[in-house]
């Protein structure tokens, strides 16, 4: 079973919007077992849209069109679809009453353009999952089928997980579970982890199963993915619980979270493992690292709170740096490091600073970074690419992860 992804907007082809629909469902169609080869984006316009459509059908099985599902004049999928499968359009009345009620929860009058939204293509079915005004669509064409899903990524990713992933492994007679596990990574680059993994990944190789898989994430760091296909759930998870012991034991501190879970994740359930607390103080990176801490969903207990503080006479007022000190980023670093875990009463002091105005020339790209536990403070200057935003992005991992580091070595 083979199957194209065709996102349909011209929009996508301007580059006002990112297409991150068609990679995602290009990551779980891998997931489950479906080869896709092809991505397509094309404008809204129809002719070009039923050309897409008819180029994908003939070197492939399936198709996923996301996108093009609105009320509006320049949403042609169903009409491109209805033209390719040479039928009518048919209004669904199941669909418009779904439609209404979703205007009706809301207390709005619904437009009557909404209504096309509930034309389908005659011999096509509906996706049963609806969270929008979207429906989506499952339409035979000879022995191929092609999906419609909306552009809405939330509404896209409920009817492609629920029904369109299933669906398509059934027609492919697939029965073989195939679960992934992604471990993430900082401090090597990816050059750095395959050397590290050579030995593995050409074991690996030679078995066929699990397989390793290397994604770069940017400021995230390398993303390592442990895919396993066993018969079942339980031999699956068998198999990347087996996997991942093998590849931490490599790569040991250079590993430090699993799937979803971030470096602030981390960094707080260490924190609270210890029944220990957190402030942060910041300059270059304005907020950014509080920010981040504050998402965690354990954060609440952990972090104190954060101040960000660039005016030297608010880094002497409330967190004691003394004239030497600002003009010293190291030790400003210490300083407001130590200066914040007193002001709010937190076991860990975290700060960021940046060279005083009349440096930053000679120390581009250069942030300091602060570190106090228990009152006792030391700074670390690490140097970083990029424009500005990139490098106070990079530095709030870069710290984050010293902080991880260091926790560790504290066991």
């Amino acid at each position: 079973m083979h199957c194209e992804v065709i996102a349909i907007g011209s929009e996508l082809l301007l580059g006002q919007h990112v297409d991150t629909n068609s990679a995602w469902i290009g990551e779980q169609l891998a997931l489950a077992g479906i080869d896709s080869y092809f991505q397509t984006r094309v404008g809204d316009n129809l002719e070009r849209i039923v050309t897409t459509l008819r180029i994908a059908l003939e070197r492939n099985e399936a198709v996923i069109t996301c996108g093009g599902l609105g009320p509006t004049q320049d949403d042609l999928t169903r009409v491109a679809i209805a033209r390719l499968m040479n039928v009518p359009l048919v209004r669904n009345e199941a669909a418009v009453e779904h439609i209404r009620q979703r205007f009706r929860i809301r207390n709005r009058p619904m437009p009557d353009s909404n209504l096309q939204q509930a034309d389908v293509p005659q011999g096509a079915s509906l996706i049963p999952e609806m969270p929008g005004t979207a429906p989506g669509l499952i339409c035979p064409v000879g022995d191929k089928v092609l999906y419609a899903v909306p552009g809405v990524p939330w509404e896209m990713r409920e009817m492609v997980g629920a029904t369109v992933l299933p669906d398509l492994q059934r027609r492919a007679g697939l029965t073989a579970t195939i679960r992934s596990r992604v471990l993430r990574t900082w401090g090597q680059p990816e050059s750095g982890l395959a050397e590290m993994l050579a030995e593995r990944i050409q074991t690996l190789d030679a078995i066929g199963n699990p397989t390793l898989a290397f994604l770069a994430s940017g400021i995230e760091g390398i993303k390592i993915r442990i895919t396993a296909k066993a018969a079942d759930e339980a031999r699956a998870q068998a198999m990347l619980a087996e996997e991942e012991a093998r590849v931490r034991g490599i790569l040991g501190e250079l590993v430090f979270a699993a799937d979803e879970q971030g470096m602030e994740d981390t960094v707080i359930q260490m924190l609270a493992e210890r029944g220990w607390t957190l402030a942060v103080a910041e300059s270059i990176s304005g907020g950014l690292v509080t920010a981040r801490l504050s998402a965690a969903p354990m954060a609440g207990p952990i972090l104190r709170g954060g101040i960000a503080c660039q005016a030297p006479e608010l880094n002497a007022q409330l967190l004691g740096a003394s004239a030497q000190d600002i003009q010293d980023p190291a030790a400003l670093a210490s300083a407001m490091a130590r200066g914040v875990s007193r002001l709010m009463g937190a076991t860990v002091g975290l700060a960021t600073a940046d060279a005083p105005v009349a440096q930053q020339d000679a120390a581009k790209g250069t942030v300091f970074m602060g570190l106090a536990i228990d009152g006792v403070a030391q700074s670390q200057a690490i140097h970083l690419p990029g424009k500005r935003d990139q490098i106070r992005q990079f530095a709030v991992i870069s710290l984050l992860n010293w902080l991880r580091l260091r926790l560790l070595e504290r066991r």
